[in-house]
């Protein structure tokens, strides 16, 4: 008896795409983003509706982590945050180069975070429930403190969202409502 086994290995697909910018889309707003049309979509990831994650190069710059958010009709979106913007040095109206593959890594969060989840068992519950790319919003917004305090600060808000049970947007609302100068 004889067996064959294919491999299929997907490639990193390649394609152009304008920055574009949000204007008024609820959580949204005025985020840079590129979209990825549905056909390209399902070259990276087939039969596949839900977030999940991509790395590769934007214009040379490589990413790794990113999400690629649906937006409805089979199309997906990438944020293109500042750091990004800044790395490639371009803004929305400009075009880009991508090339793209889904990023399989396993998402690791934050160590101060997960540390801090022990004092709150519950909240750490909560937070393991979440889906992974959920997990990570959470994790990257702590990583992304520049500051110690502001760390630590982000780490409180995190753990008393989870304990609330609050998805990351409505953590993020109140946190700006809490913080913004009155």
């Amino acid at each position: 008896m004889v067996f064959f086994l294919s491999f299929v290995h997907w490639a990193m697909i390649r394609f152009k795409a304008i920055l574009e910018k949000f204007a008024a889309k609820g959580e949204k707003t005025g985020w840079t983003y590129i979209k990825v049309p549905a056909k390209i979509a399902q070259q990276i990831k087939a039969d596949h509706k839900r977030s999940f994650r991509v790395k590769g190069k934007i214009d040379g710059h490589a990413i790794k982590a990113v999400a690629m958010v649906p937006m409805g009709g089979g199309d997906f979106i990438i944020a293109v945050n500042a750091a990004m913007r800044k790395a490639i040095r371009k803004i929305h109206g400009a075009e880009a180069e991508l090339q793209l593959e889904e990023d399989k890594a396993p998402l690791k969060i934050a160590a101060d975070l997960a540390e801090c989840f022990s004092d709150d068992p519950d909240a750490e519950k909560y937070f393991n429930g979440l889906p992974a790319s959920h997990r990570n919003w959470y994790s990257n917004w702590v990583k992304g403190a520049k500051t110690e305090i502001t760390k630590s600060k982000r780490i409180a808000t995190v753990i008393k969202a989870c304990a609330q049970r609050l998805t990351f947007g409505e953590m993020m609302k109140q946190y700006r409502d809490e913080n913004s100068i009155r």
